[in-house]
């Protein structure tokens, strides 16, 4: 299970890839984004077509990203997401969030293992949007029921 310790951590910092924005206005990618641009976060849009979101010039890999960021929020299909770990860890990214809102998302075996073995901290399977002082009803509505059910990221 996570650690509240470690999503406090990687909130508390403020630039973050975010890697499998879309460019559809409409995909939850976008929406994270425009929330986490609100709340003062530098986000660096991460596709490998490029292009521009939310104002700001996409970069079509982690690689790519200057100055670094100080992690990824990964939110791209759990087939890709061990890939997007390797690329952050050789990119010098030290912490990874791996989404989960509904469904799978970015969470693959294979990527929390990749975490581990490249020595990242890494969050796995929760949706930063809860986490958020300022969250949403919504997002508020589905940390409530995480809690509910004990599923809820517990402190040390």
């Amino acid at each position: 299970m996570n650690r509240l310790e470690d999503i406090t951590e990687l909130l508390s910092h403020h630039r973050l890839a975010l890697v499998g924005a879309s460019h559809d206005e409409k995909d939850f990618s976008r929406m994270v984004m425009r929330e986490l641009l609100e709340r003062g976060y530098d986000v660096v849009p991460v596709n490998p077509k490029g292009g521009t979101m939310e104002g700001r010039e996409a970069v079509t890999d982690v690689g790519a990203i200057a100055p670094p960021v100080e992690w990824a929020l990964v939110m791209t299909p759990p087939a890709a997401s061990a890939e997007v770990v390797r690329a952050c860890a050789a990119a010098g990214v030290p912490q990874v969030w791996l989404h989960r809102g509904a469904g799978q998302g970015a969470v693959s075996e294979e990527a929390v293992e990749a975490c581990k073995e490249l020595g990242l901290r890494a969050v796995a399977g929760e949706c930063p949007m809860m986490f958020l002082k300022d969250a949403s009803f919504v997002h508020r509505l589905h940390a409530m029921g995480k809690k509910l059910v004990g599923s809820y990221p517990a402190r040390d």
